[in-house]
């Protein structure tokens, strides 16, 4: 056990070293713990045995989700978001559905193992992007800031928007819902999710923010434990709003909103500590995402599942977000830069465990089609990120600054 620990953390430590001058370069964070998880795993050098469990990996996503997304919101521009909603509103109001109905019919022509609820299952877990993917993106500064805001508030929130109607599609899928009072049972569990997820987020952080000014005025709360409790109250919004059946990803975004808000100036600072913890963790699971998951579903490809793949990141994300933008005064090649930028990762990869542990029919082939699109989006996205971002910025910097 603790010769893979030395390895593991071995591997942290050298990247870190070089991380700066990494991400300059096309080889992303992901792509290089995917890669080495992989090197290691069972399949080629053995270091590690990949004996991970689906409960054990779906609580070490959840809890890096939870601290990016939260971290991610309170250092959003909300200035900036305010003036430029229309963007993010209509990817999600819009896009977002376009996205889900397109994978799902593409899903129902590729795949004729799989049923229409089932394909709607795969077009939902795909639909949702990563925020933690899509860093590369958001803190390039050669972005215009409405692109990179726009980019950040829908990552935040379509994952927790895509997880009711996850979940409606697997009640239909296993026969539970299907029989009068369906839809109904749908648009309830909808709210559900959402609205507890808001309240719970909005609420906690508010009460935490106003705790931690008010301890700190009394000398109670130092600075080193002040890191400490930003990356607790991200998880206690995440926590509490899972455990009152709302959104838990809605939660943790919401409340970064907030307490970025309350923070103002002074959030850099405090949230400097828990961006490190979630960098963390995700470099932890993406290593283990390459040791155990894709050993775990490589016995099941095929070539259709990497043209779904393919199709996936292109046409059935970029054509939707094409068309929501339309009369929105956006710009063709900016259009174009947020329909691209929806990268698969740690969202689709709970949604396939989440799948699993329900036992729907054709679950492992479905977990099957996420790997093969998230390893695809790691390489692709991680390659153009700087690249695209540079070019955009160069094309259109100056004119959507002034705009």
């Amino acid at each position: 056990m603790y010769i893979e620990f030395a390895i593991l953390a071995l591997l942290v430590f050298c990247y870190t070293l070089v991380a700066g001058r990494l991400e300059r370069a096309p080889v992303s964070a992901p792509i290089v713990f995917v890669a080495s998880g992989f090197l290691m795993g069972p399949l080629v050098l053995g270091w590690f045995d990949g004996s991970v469990s689906r409960t054990e990996l779906r609580i070490l996503v959840d809890l890096t989700l939870a601290v990016i997304l939260f971290v991610d919101a309170a250092n959003a521009d909300l200035a900036v978001l305010k003036r430029q909603f229309r963007i993010p509103s209509r990817m999600l109001l819009l896009g977002l559905p376009g996205v889900i109905v397109l994978g799902t019919l593409t899903a129902v022509v590729l795949f004729d193992n799989l049923s229409l609820y089932e394909a709607a299952i795969l077009g939902t877990m795909l639909a949702a992007t990563d925020a933690a993917l899509g860093k590369a993106v958001i803190t390039n500064q050669s972005v215009p800031t409405q692109i990179r805001e726009a980019l950040n508030f829908e990552s935040g929130l379509n994952d927790g928007l895509c997880v009711p109607i996850l979940l409606v599609f697997i009640a239909l899928a296993i026969g539970e819902g299907s029989e009068g009072g369906g839809t109904l049972l749908a648009v309830e569990l909808v709210f559900e999710e959402l609205g507890i997820g808001l309240l719970v987020g909005l609420g906690l952080a508010a009460v935490g923010a106003r705790a931690m000014r008010w301890c700190r005025d009394q000398g109670w709360l130092t600075e080193m434990w002040e890191q400490i409790t930003v990356v607790a109250l991200a998880i206690a919004c995440f926590a509490v709003a899972q455990s009152l059946h709302g959104s838990g990803y809605i939660a943790a975004f919401a409340g970064g909103l907030v307490f970025g808000f309350k923070a103002r100036k002074a959030t850099h600072r405090l949230v400097l500590a828990s961006e490190g913890v979630g960098e963390t963790l995700a470099l932890l699971t993406w290593f283990i995402f390459g040791t155990v998951v894709i050993g775990r579903y490589l016995e099941f490809f095929t070539w259709e599942m990497l043209v779904y793949a393919l199709l996936s990141l292109t046409v059935i994300r970029m054509l939707p977000v094409f068309v929501s933008l339309t009369g929105t005064g956006v710009s063709t090649s900016s259009k174009l830069f947020l329909g691209w930028f929806g990268p698969r990762g740690l969202a689709s990869i709970v949604f396939a465990i989440i799948v699993l542990e329900k036992d729907v029919a054709g679950s492992k082939f479905i977990a099957t089609v996420v790997a093969v699109t998230v390893i695809l989006s790691l390489v692709a996205h991680g390659i153009s990120a700087n690249p695209l971002a540079n070019l955009l910025g160069k094309k259109e910097g100056t004119k959507t600054d002034r705009a």
